[in-house]
């Protein structure tokens, strides 16, 4: 039919993938996912890693089964990266971001670089999981690896490279690295001098909506496509208003509340506040802070699983509910819960250690953990005001995280703002978007910001109880400083 367009969008998360087939004509887009798999690491060596080769047969599969398709995308979480030798082939398996090898890293390299320049130079938030540190972690550690070395390729443009041979590195995926100019958005020079990383070790940049290259799919062709490589760029490319005075909460294993900018904010303020500077789909900054998120009761169902009590997210959230509200707090981004494990004992031990009651039933625990989280949100939005002196009027909860009706509710009472939940599916719709305008079938992202307000179901949540959770939020302030 004239005008109609078939795209296929990879959207590959910390804990699970899948395959969204996405169908355009007339204006109106329908999606439906084709295919779902889990992401497992593995141990390889001593390291955790992903399992790359399994994940890709897992997109040959999503392939197939989608039939015939114009063009396709991956979009994966930040930082993680494949290594190349000079034949083209890879050394080893991606390593994960919660391995423990950039221990030591970040002291390392501030030992070189003051942590107000290197913050000034890349405009990212300084966290060991950064690619920077992960990198210093293969010099130092695995120097044969590192000589051997030619070519990185983010996790995004890893995929893309395997299906169809062009190496590319696409801008938004970079922005999380550690090491890109947020203002140029080119490599910056000096952060990879001070660390003898040669700039050729990076593949062509291109911006994201690009085509790069295309692939045998099912019989024919289909145009490959670098989309916004990071899946919070994807969702926040799905954000469905161009309201200015708009917040984003993209909500899914992390939580990544922030807001859209002209420019980057590069201040030791901004620093010190942990905000971030990333490259956009559309161009502009995404200006925001890093929150652990769902992780923490993703892998909490995982501990109960172990000890033999089976929950549904369903059960969880009705314990939650059911529990004492405003009992006792945790930071979510306190190092202690950022690796696998016993989350729920970790919860009780923060409470301890902090003086506060100690949840002991798994409602109490969740419900921790819940209001904890809508805490955070408000703590994260107060410094983005700070930062940008933006006066929000909503906050936009995108991806699962939406689906949690418990969830948008508290953050609504918490940030004491309206919260508008959807879509739910707002990453795999932003890489589908993008790919339609590198088709020139949108004319813009902002045009499908439009299509997607007008087509999507979204919820509003209105805040309650305000005078409750401000009492609860100074007593979490108190809790945050110790």
């Amino acid at each position: 039919m004239r005008g109609k367009r078939a795209v296929l969008a990879f959207d590959l998360g910390a804990s699970s993938g899948r395959a969204v087939l996405g169908t355009y004509l007339e204006g109106k887009l329908r999606y439906q996912e084709v295919h779902r798999f889990e992401n497992l690491p593995v141990e390889r060596g001593g390291a955790l890693c992903w399992d790359f080769d399994t994940l890709f047969s897992e997109v040959q599969k999503g392939i197939c089964k989608a039939g015939p398709v114009d063009s396709l995308a991956f979009d994966t979480w930040g930082v993680d990266f494949g290594l190349l030798d000079s034949e083209g082939r890879m050394l080893g398996p991606p390593v994960h971001y919660r391995d423990a090898r950039t221990q030591g890293m970040v002291e390392a390299a501030l030992a070189q670089i003051p942590a107000d320049c290197l913050y000034a130079y890349t405009g990212n938030q300084i966290m060991a999981i950064n690619t920077l540190f992960q990198l210093l972690a293969v010099q130092k550690k695995q120097p044969e690896l590192w000589a051997r070395a030619k070519t990185l390729l983010f996790m995004p443009d890893l995929f893309a490279w395997r299906l169809c041979g062009e190496a590319v590195c696409e801008t938004s995926i970079a922005s999380t690295s550690q090491m890109l100019n947020p203002d140029s958005q080119v490599w910056s020079l000096p952060v990879l001098n001070a660390f003898a990383i040669p700039q050729t070790l990076f593949a062509r940049p291109v911006k994201s909506g690009t085509v790069i290259g295309t692939a045998v799919c099912n019989g024919g062709t289909a145009k490959v496509i670098a989309a916004a490589g990071h899946d919070t760029q994807c969702a926040v490319a799905a954000l469905p208003t161009n309201e200015g005075n708009t917040a984003f909460l993209s909500c899914g294993t992390w939580s990544l509340l922030g807001c859209e900018l002209d420019a980057p904010v590069l201040t030791q303020r901004s620093r010190l506040l942990e905000l971030s500077n990333e490259r956009g789909a559309n161009g502009r900054i995404n200006y925001l802070k890093n929150i652990i998120g769902l992780w923490l009761i993703q892998e909490s169902r995982r501990q109960w699983r172990r000890q033999g009590r089976e929950y549904s997210y369903a059960e969880l959230e009705k314990q939650a509910l059911d529990a004492p509200p405003f009992q006792s707090f945790i930071d979510p981004d306190a190092p202690v819960f950022a690796s696998p494990g016993d989350i729920p004992l970790r919860v009780q031990e923060f409470c301890r250690r902090t003086r506060q009651p100690v949840p002991s039933s798994v409602g109490e625990v969740m419900r921790c953990i819940y209001e904890s989280l809508a805490l955070k949100y408000r703590y994260a939005l107060d410094q983005l005001t700070a930062a940008t002196g933006i006066n929000f009027k909503a906050l936009h909860v995108l991806g699962g995280g939406a689906k949690d009706k418990l969830l948008c509710q508290m953050a609504a009472d918490s940030c004491g703002i309206t919260v508008v939940a959807g879509p739910v599916e707002a990453t795999a719709l932003g890489n589908l978007i993008i790919q339609l305008v590198a088709l020139r079938a949108l004319p813009d992202l902002a045009a499908g910001r439009r299509m997607l307000a007008q087509s999507e179901a979204l919820m509003q949540y209105q805040p309650t109880d305000k005078g409750k959770w401000e009492v609860a939020y100074r007593t979490y302030r108190n809790i945050l400083k110790e």
